[in-house]
């Protein structure tokens, strides 16, 4: 009778401590969310196994406590009791921590499930558990410090004699004139064009700009968005006609969009982004635009996303920020790249042989890391094959290999821009072995920057 009851109570056990393991893995099913938490999707992954393998060892080593079932005639035989090691040994077939792990596949085939976006999970599975990938390779310093009637510096584009241009919205104190600056080869800053103002707003945003490399006349975003701080359809591509080297007058190439950001020239079509295209969009749609060099005077239609120079659209998924596509680079292949800013991913645009866009649209996310927290300016280098990524929000520059894999190459985690260090990164440029900088230096929510301070320094990094 007595062995009768002990069996029962071992039984007893065992069950109790099944049912125990199974309640306390219930809730690893959340992991399936982690893939839309870019801050962190690592650490989900690391406490979902913990708790499994925890409850199995509880699973072993509770029932050798109640072995005394055979030896309980000589209780000195009590902790020796080999024949009863078989009968525990049902918990260990671990059937619950395989129920555990069922949930955990979810995320698989919602991400296989959209065949043009492959890579993106390969990207986001890899850098995880790549703590490494996180850690700087180098540390930006300072390059030259701007003016004082310089507050907010954003995009560069460097000329054909090594010198750099640099656009000045100075939207954090707009008491100060907007400019168009230049970098000059020794490291001056120089006054280089006045951008006229909107007839209908009496204001002036200059923000991404480029050169022709044929004609080296310079085209440049006026983000409008910022005259009322919401949508009024007014952002437009502006054209400075260049002779001998010197600036003279602006037209406008394309009016009529909202917050229109990047510029980049290739093979006779100037491409910008439209980083909110459908404000009220949920999930926000931002745009891709490509306008023939020559145009002048374009009105886009709206909607904006049916007019027939819109080319591409991406979505963004953090609501927090209502920003998405930003910075623009091709690649050696004529592969667009566009940078979401607020979902810190990346995005890849391939063409037919007839320059048509034969990438889905929306655009898949092409490489994403839990550490590349935005997507500001972004720039392809062909020496080493790699795209460089300002992180605005993370206060950090990014390194992107054409595989997906993304490194940090430079962070701070400070906020003050002291002595030239990243202060909100926008936009990166290449002039030799120099990468050189700009610094936005106005807070976006979520981000390492949490004021705004003068003097604004452009960084720079060293390079091999």
């Amino acid at each position: 009778m007595k062995r009768c009851l002990l069996c029962c109570a071992v039984l007893a056990s065992a069950a109790t401590l099944i049912v125990a393991g199974c309640d306390q893995s219930r809730p690893k099913p959340v992991e399936g969310n982690v893939l839309k938490d870019k801050a962190a999707p690592a650490v989900p992954a690391a406490q979902a196994e913990s708790p499994a393998g925890v409850e199995v060892q509880q699973t072993q080593a509770e029932p050798a406590k109640a072995e005394p079932k055979p030896s309980a005639p000589p209780p000195a035989d009590k902790p020796a009791a080999p024949p009863v090691v078989a009968e525990p040994k049902k918990p260990q077939e671990q059937k619950p921590a395989q129920e555990v792990k069922k949930p955990v596949e979810p995320p698989r085939p919602q991400a296989e499930a959209k065949k043009p976006a492959e890579a993106a999970p390969k990207a986001a599975e890899q850098n995880p558990a790549d703590n490494d990938a996180a850690k700087p390779l180098k540390k930006a310093q300072a390059l030259v410090q701007l003016p004082f009637y310089i507050n907010t510096s954003d995009g560069m584009a460097l000329m054909k004699d090594n010198s750099v241009l640099v656009t000045a919205p100075n939207i954090n104190n707009e008491a100060e004139a907007p400019w168009i600056l230049k970098l000059t080869t020794d490291n001056k800053i120089e006054k280089f064009f006045d951008p006229p103002r909107h007839p209908d707003t009496g204001k002036a945003y200059p923000f991404g700009i480029c050169v022709d490399p044929a004609s080296g006349d310079v085209y440049y975003a006026d983000l409008q968005w910022f005259a009322e701080k919401k949508a009024n359809w007014k952002s437009r591509v502006m054209h400075i006609h260049m002779q001998d080297g010197k600036p003279q007058k602006a037209t406008v190439l394309a009016s009529g969009t909202v917050v229109c950001n990047a510029v980049i020239i290739r093979d006779g079509y100037l491409y910008t982004t439209d980083t909110s295209m459908l404000p009220d969009s949920k999930p926000l749609i931002s745009g891709i635009f490509r306008f023939k060099l020559g145009e002048e005077g374009v009105q886009v239609k709206q909607p904006l996303d049916k007019d027939p120079h819109c080319i591409a659209t991406i979505v963004s998924h953090n609501e927090k920020i209502g920003f998405g596509a930003d910075g623009l680079t091709f690649d050696s292949q004529g592969n667009l790249y566009v940078g979401n800013f607020a979902d810190g991913t990346l995005h890849k645009i391939e063409f037919d042989d007839k320059g048509n866009v034969k990438t889905p649209s929306p655009a898949p996310v092409w490489a994403k890391a839990p550490f590349m927290k935005s997507c500001d300016g972004i720039l392809y280098c062909p020496k080493g094959d790699k795209i460089f990524v300002a992180d605005s929000q993370a206060n950090a520059v990014q390194m992107v290999s054409m595989d997906g894999k993304v490194q940090c190459l430079a962070q701070e985690l400070t906020d003050d821009g002291k002595d030239g260090r990243l202060d909100q990164p926008c936009e990166v440029v290449l002039r030799g072995n120099e990468m050189i900088i700009g610094n936005f230096d106005m807070p976006v929510e979520g981000g390492v920057n949490k004021k705004f301070e003068v003097p604004n320094y452009l960084s720079v990094i060293k390079m091999e």
